[in-house]
């Protein structure tokens, strides 16, 4: 039987982009569509795949009861995605959640709440099958070399820096680290924020530019060498990959998953 998925943030780039991917995938069906804009429009016609005489609406509690829905995708904004949650997860449906700049305490807090109902969540920093990897590989090259920065570049509309990924990214970094690291002499900065945010010892660099997507580096630094891993996401089609498989195995799950690596195979 096919995924029923109604999409939060319809009416936005990466929601009309969920839609797509979900008309288009036979394992799934798109059952509903929430936005606080373009309410009444045809969530197909709006995202270019033809009317699907699924509206959208502006109640994601009505449109959980309506619809029957198994899963919510929502790529909002944090508080508002954060808000989905709650209601996803007190109707019995999982909530996929690609909208970062949560904090943590409410990822657990969601974490919490999904245990308690045995609903599986997903909350990934980012679904680029390939951002996954690029995870992954920094975290097996930090168990050699631990001197490392961190540049991500995103479009100019992204409102949270670092991104998620980067944040997660530091995050396992720090989780593998074997060997000490360099002592490090003061550093003299003459221009504030110049040398990127510290995150425990890694430091992260945030471009935001239009013609940017999704981009990421990690560049790590040993004697007399470098080793630089990088991923390019050019289109958020990249992103749909992740998403559909996250909609696929979620309802498997009695727990919130936190990063899509952990359902990788």
């Amino acid at each position: 039987m096919s995924v029923r998925i109604l999409v939060a943030g319809a009416a936005g780039r990466m929601g009309r982009e969920v839609v797509r991917a979900v008309a288009g995938d036979p394992d799934t069906e798109l059952v509903g569509a929430v936005d606080v804009s373009q309410t009444g429009a045809d969530a197909g016609e709006l995202a270019g795949v033809g009317a699907r005489g699924i509206p959208i609406r502006p109640d994601l509690a009505a449109a959980l009861r309506d619809t029957h829905a198994e899963v919510v995708v929502d790529f909002t904004r944090a508080e508002a995605a954060f808000a989905n949650a709650k209601v996803a997860l007190a109707a019995g449906v999982s909530p996929v959640i690609g909208t970062t700049g949560m904090p943590p305490e409410q990822i657990g807090e969601l974490g919490r709440r999904a245990e308690e109902k045995g609903v599986g969540a997903v909350v990934a920093p980012n679904f680029a099958l390939g951002a996954v990897l690029l995870m992954r590989f920094a975290a097996q090259a930090a168990r050699y070399m631990p001197e490392v920065e961190i540049i991500e570049l995103h479009h100019e509309k992204k409102v949270d820096a670092p991104s998620g990924t980067a944040l997660k990214t530091a995050e396992m970094i720090r989780a593998a680290r074997a060997a000490e690291r360099l002592p490090r002499p003061d550093e003299e900065v003459k221009l504030p924020g110049s040398r990127g945010g510290d995150w425990d010892g890694i430091r992260i660099h945030s471009v935001r530019l239009p013609g940017y997507v999704a981009h990421q580096e990690v560049i790590f630094g040993g004697v007399g060498q470098t080793l630089t891993l990088r991923h390019d996401s050019i289109d958020r089609a990249s992103f749909m990959p992740g998403v559909l498989m996250a909609c696929k195995r979620v309802r498997g799950l009695k727990r919130l998953v936190h990063g899509l690596e952990n359902l990788l195979d």
